[in-house]
């Protein structure tokens, strides 16, 4: 598919720059190979300042992953998971490949959270019944997957601090507040289609509380004026960063990892992986670039923005729509959206931080489907897809009117 998708860039910019030609407008192909030459300039500079802190991030995780932060997430999330996937045997392998997978994306542990995730999606297919037709626990956790159910969007704020953002944790809050949405629409969605037992103690007392802390901090922020927001969600942030990097090395240090040996390795990875990363980042902001200097993508937010001022609303918001409209289709898409946004609009513009919340309030879920259902051979989704388009849309509004909320 993201094959299609970036040759389809390239021949739609090709149609918008010969209709710019033809209506008289001869300087469009200077701008669109300027353009071009600028994106590729970009995403050596966005390479080269992600290296470093990339590096420390990954060198961080590791020690967290070595010292067992992971297997104390899963083993507290196990209970939860035997009552939502119950045709799942009690004790089955395959929980414990969920937990884990789950755990890693909460700490953002990308890079651990794919393998497991394949693992669990294997496990759960040795169960299923009809091998070519998901299953209720592999939709579940696909959903789960999908509506990004992450506490840690390490990944957003540093692409914000690499872009020079004031304040790169400003957006936290607005994306814990969006993430959840997603997560709580995505899971309600397959607990209603699947009709799951809401009357478990253990379902009604994760529920229930995750309900209230949320409903809790939505109410003691509705009294905060716009730059107390802002002020409460980078304060917070930074609390919750520094407190999660002393407990990686607290716990570290207290199962006696060798810390320093751990941190090295975890940095060779990270720079292995920025440099890994570089080519399909030049790849997509070279296909964004093109369609921005052709007057399709201005053609695309014109038309949205005529819409929404059709009914007199607010369009600052419509600059960040690319990558919405991405995301359920390319994480890589995605990003390159976001970081073409705070490269035109800039890392602190109302579009520049919608497009930040925007890219760690929801997963790529078409990509996610293809590689998980794709890895055990399913063909049959059923209610997979209208279950993970449900977390998208609930990510998106909410990180509209989180946004607006914060930043308006």
């Amino acid at each position: 598919m993201l094959n299609r998708v970036w040759a389809g860039f390239f021949f739609l910019s090709a149609l918008g720059c010969l209709a710019q030609w033809m209506m008289g407008d001869p300087e469009v192909f200077a701008r669109w190979l300027e353009r071009l030459f600028e994106m590729a300039k970009l995403a050596v500079e966005i390479g080269i300042g992600l290296a470093g802190v990339m590096a420390m991030w990954m060198g961080l995780m590791k020690i967290g992953e070595r010292s067992g932060l992971i297997e104390a997430l899963a083993r507290a999330l196990s209970p939860l998971f035997r009552r939502l996937m119950p045709e799942v045997p009690s004790g089955h392998p395959a929980l414990g490949s969920v937990t884990m997978n789950l755990s890693a994306n909460v700490l953002g542990l990308d890079n651990a959270a794919t393998p497991m995730g394949i693992k669990a999606m294997q496990q759960l297919q040795g169960l299923n019944p009809t091998p070519e037709r998901a299953s209720n626990a592999q939709i579940l956790f696909l959903v789960l997957n999908t509506s990004s159910v992450t506490l840690f969007p390490i990944a957003v704020l540093l692409y914000r601090a690499q872009q020079g953002a004031a304040n790169p944790t400003d957006v936290f809050i607005p994306i814990l507040l969006a993430t959840s949405a997603s997560t709580l629409v995505g899971l309600l969605t397959v607990c209603l289609v699947q009709r799951i037992n809401w009357r478990d103690g253990v379902l009604l007392a994760w529920f229930g509380g995750a309900l209230a802390l949320l409903l809790a901090l939505l109410l003691n922020l509705s009294a905060y004026s716009a730059s107390q927001l802002q002020a409460f969600s980078v304060l917070w942030s930074n609390l919750a960063l520094f407190a999660l990097i002393m407990l990686i090395l607290i716990a570290g240090s207290w199962r006696k990892v060798a810390v320093f040996d751990e941190f090295v390795e975890g940095a060779k990875e990270g720079l292995h992986t920025t440099v890994k990363l570089l080519p399909y980042l030049l790849a997509m902001l070279l296909a964004i670039g093109s369609l921005r200097a052709s007057g399709v993508l201005d053609g695309v937010l014109w038309l949205i923005e005529s819409m929404v001022l059709a009914f007199n609303g607010d369009t600052r918001f419509v600059e960040a729509m690319p990558t919405a409209l991405m995301k359920p289709f390319s994480g890589s898409g995605a990003r390159a959206m976001m970081l073409e946004t705070m490269a035109a609009e800039g890392a602190d513009s109302f579009a520049g931080r919608l497009a930040s919340v925007f890219q760690g309030s929801t997963e790529t879920t078409f990509y996610v489907l293809a590689v998980y259902f794709g890895a055990v051979g399913i063909r049959r989704t059923r209610h997979a897809i209208p279950c993970g388009l449900a977390a998208d849309l609930a990510g998106i509004l909410a990180a509209i009117a989180v946004t607006y909320w914060f930043f308006g």
